[in-house]
């Protein structure tokens, strides 16, 4: 009896001390507005391309917030079915349900089956841990009946179908539906619904985005079970095929993970941290990052790795590519590796070059040379003896270069490259011309995409807006202030030198039926093949290569790189305006004789630099070697009769005959070729 007693008491004062832990927990529960905000599940980030269409969803991911009476009676009735059946008649915990469980573990020996009510998972998801312990059942349960104590049963079924997690990083059955079969949660059909009330369980194992035939057959368990709990009768249930239910695709993230991978970091710096749900625009054009991804898979070599930048005229980054297969390799080779670029970074060079004053038309011969004991060959073991400057970059003669970074000095090549954007050390070794410094191609291409825009700086970027959920601007990309990096005669004078390298040199593999201008790359035994260009705007860099940088046979700028490049831009542009490139360019009033701005700007052709004539074949400007002919006699001002030779020579007193002072004027003499270096000379620009 006693005994007897004590348990009573001892049940009464646990009723008592549950009464109280309830009462305690309902009065610190927050309120019903609180709960329906979902920022504590993690911050959700939509990355969007160009158009507007989604790249990647990374952390949660929400859909609209759906009142209890838009949320369809099929779904509601799908999910009470599958998880909870007595929801409607128990106080949070379900006591039979609990009964039931006990006793199925007692008499097979097994550890209890879970019998967690809606109520209990939701308090489960919004308070506590998924840990498997006594301590965690027991607040589970009082944080459940106050749950139910605060809140009605159409709230609190509200909550959990718009919290709870469905997988693929969806939280709540409008996420959900929008991810797996294309539109809102407050259209479901009987079948769609019944789809996402069997992802509860197990949202890896039943998601249709990993497991088509696995979530149609969960789904048919759901309906089965709807019809013995009585929410649906049988014909119902037969009437509905869940192999007919569309399942929408799921777009590749392969490739377009190597782009939000470089643009997302930058979120650090452009915005504030924050907890809201955003979206970011990006610069990504899809087809582009398509075509980019096949034209890497279809040209890289067995065995090799290729990447790809496509940067328009503004900066912005239109397609990356950053190896073969994203899920094989997230190392993204656009971006991060640093490889040799071989003869591509002449570019630097021969703008050295022409802003030192050479020209497309200067010879230079070409001949064995040897500068500190270095002695580049040329790729043919041959020597052409004079040649143009453009022929030298054209055929991409090595001691031409070697030449022309004796005159102009290594230092002043690798302050040309450090101008342009290259980010990683320069060497100033002579053999730098010949690219033996590492550099990234995303440098490489961003250089050429300056060139392309008249010398002015060119700046990569990915991200063009953020918003928050509720359309509030985070931040918006403003065009960076224009830094004139080169001349832009220079510039006009390198993009024809890249012009004739496509059009009759080692890249006429690019050509692509519009103009191209570009140049190839290839480094000692086959390592490494390049081939960066532009075209209509669009600035491509292509690199192939292996990771361990052994040697690859065949592999050269001017074949499988230039054949990428060729498939790639050959869609990219397909929609673009023909562009001719710009080879005329006006000399600015400094470099002009007084009697040359008497006539204005006169345009100066970089493909030979000639001087301007007039129609006798004489340079514009030049005085005529007798006095014309005159139609009609001078007469003084005052009508008087005709001046005399006093008065005209006072009006028009004689000018000096000079010579034009900018060296681009005049005409290319065997003299300016470079002589070969005198070794007992201090040799200009020497490190």
């Amino acid at each position: 009896m006693t005994i007897l007693k004590g348990l009573a008491y001892a049940a009464l004062l646990s009723i008592l001390a549950l009464i109280v832990a309830v009462a305690v927990a309902t009065a610190y529960l927050p309120s019903y507005a609180d709960l329906t905000k979902r920022s504590d599940l993690g911050q959700m980030i939509r990355v969007r391309a160009a158009n507007g269409q989604v790249l990647v969803s990374m952390g949660p991911s929400f859909g609209q917030w759906l009142t209890y009476d838009r949320i369809p009676p099929e779904m509601r009735a799908a999910m009470i079915s599958t998880e909870d059946r007595r929801f409607r008649s128990h106080i949070g915990i379900d006591p039979i349900g609990i009964g039931r469980a006990l006793a199925s573990a007692f008499a097979s020996g097994h550890r209890v089956q879970a019998t967690s009510t809606i109520t209990q998972q939701l308090a489960r998801n919004i308070f506590l841990t998924n840990n498997r312990s006594f301590v965690r059942k027991i607040k589970e349960a009082i944080l459940a009946m106050a749950v139910e104590r605060k809140f009605s049963k159409d709230q609190v079924l509200e909550l959990y179908l718009n919290r709870v997690y469905f997988g693929g990083g969806a939280y709540g059955i409008d996420a959900a539906s929008r991810k797996f079969f294309g539109h809102g949660a407050d259209h479901l059909s009987l079948g769609e619904a019944a789809i996402i009330a069997g992802l509860v369980k197990a949202p890896s194992n039943y998601s249709p985005s990993a497991d088509v035939e696995a979530a149609r057959s969960r789904s048919g368990v759901v309906l089965q079970t709807m019809v013995r709990n009585g929410f649906i009768t049988a014909q119902t249930a037969a009437a509905v095929d869940p192999a007919k239910v569309r399942i929408q695709q799921t777009t590749s993230q392969n490739s377009v993970r190597y782009f939000t991978d470089w643009a997302l970091p930058q979120l650090d710096t452009l915005i504030d941290q924050t907890s809201e749900p955003i979206d970011v625009w990006t610069t990504l054009d899809p087809a582009m990052q398509v075509a980019a991804d096949r034209a890497i898979r279809a040209n890289a070599p067995d065995g090799t790795q290729g990447a790809l930048v496509a940067i328009d005229r503004d900066g912005a980054v239109r397609a990356m590519v950053g190896g073969k297969d994203y899920v094989s390799s997230i190392y993204n080779r656009a971006t991060q590796a640093v490889r040799q670029p071989g003869s591509a970074f002449k570019l630097f060079v021969y703008l050295s070059a022409l802003e030192s004053g050479m020209k497309p038309t200067d010879t230079i011969i070409d001949e064995p040379v040897t500068i500190d004991g270095w002695s580049p060959r040329n790729s043919t073991r041959t020597n052409l003896g004079p040649v143009t400057l453009r022929e030298a970059f054209s055929r991409s003669i090595n001691t031409i270069s070697a030449k022309i970074g004796a005159q102009v000095g290594f230092s002043t090549i690798a302050d040309m490259a450090r101008r342009f954007g290259i980010t990683t050390p320069i060497s100033t070794y002579p053999s730098m011309v010949l690219g033996s410094s590492d550099v990234r191609l995303v440098d490489m291409t961003r250089a050429f995409a300056s060139v392309s825009n008249k010398g002015v700086a060119v700046t990569p970027y990915g991200i063009r807006r953020v918003v928050t959920a509720d359309g509030r601007m985070l931040y918006q990309h403003e065009a960076d202030e224009e830094r004139v990096l080169v001349a832009p005669w220079v510039a006009a004078e390198m993009t024809d030198l890249l012009q004739s390298a496509v059009l009759s040199g080692t890249g006429r593999a690019a050509q692509i039926g519009r103009p191209v201008a570009g140049k190839t790359g290839t480094t000692s035994s086959n390592k490494d093949g390049w081939f960066i260009g532009f075209s209509s705007g669009l600035t491509t860099g292509v690199w192939m290569g292996r990771d361990d940088a052994r040697p690859v046979g065949g592999l050269q700028g001017g074949t499988a790189p230039a054949r990428a490049f060729h498939d790639f831009m050959s869609v990219a542009v397909a929609n673009r305006p023909v562009e001719q490139f710009e080879t005329q360019v006006p000399m600015p009033d400094w470099q002009l004789t007084p009697e040359e701005q008497m006539f204005g700007d006169q345009a100066i052709d970089a493909n030979d630099m000639q001087p301007m004539v007039d129609e006798n074949g004489m340079p514009l400007g030049t005085p005529p070697a007798q006095e014309p002919p005159q139609q009609q006699p001078m007469v003084r001002p005052d009508g008087t009769g005709e001046p005399s030779q006093q008065e005209l020579d006072q009006a028009f007193p004689p000018q000096p005959q000079r010579q034009p002072a900018n060296p681009r004027q005049r005409q290319p003499q065997p003299q300016d070729s470079v002589p070969p270096p005198d070794p007992s000379q201090p040799r200009p620009g020497a490190p």
